[in-house]
């Protein structure tokens, strides 16, 4: 349960950060960020292996690079439950953007969440 708020808190801030740089990536405030930061972790529960079973043919043909795009596509869906306290303009900035989110959600797992674990 502690794990999970950790990363709660930590996609939020990465939430924010992102749409601090991005004028096409907007969230409304940090209360915003933390209500999409667990729609997208019950998405990413709940949808996205449903999404990653049915396109896993192109998924192998493109050695795995087409899991960004269901990335992607979950945050949209995020931001569509969301309405306007989160919006993501285009897809090309839903795609940027969970590139961003995920090498954000790596770094800071390696230097701050796993010395802390240990």
């Amino acid at each position: 349960m502690r794990q999970w708020l950790i990363s709660l808190i930590v996609n939020s801030i990465v939430l924010m950060m992102v749409a601090g740089y991005f004028e096409d990536f907007y969230l409304e405030g940090f209360g915003a960020a933390m209500i999409a930061s667990v729609l997208l972790s019950f998405i990413n529960v709940v949808i996205k292996p449903i999404l990653i079973v049915l396109t896993l043919p192109v998924t192998i043909i493109t050695l795995g690079l087409f899991l960004i795009v269901i990335n992607a596509v979950t945050l949209l869906i995020t931001a569509a439950f969301m309405g306007s306290s989160f919006v993501i303009d285009g897809f090309s900035m839903a795609i940027l953007a969970s590139v961003i989110i995920g090498l954000l959600n790596l770094v800071i797992d390696k230097l701050v969440l796993d010395p802390i674990k240990k």
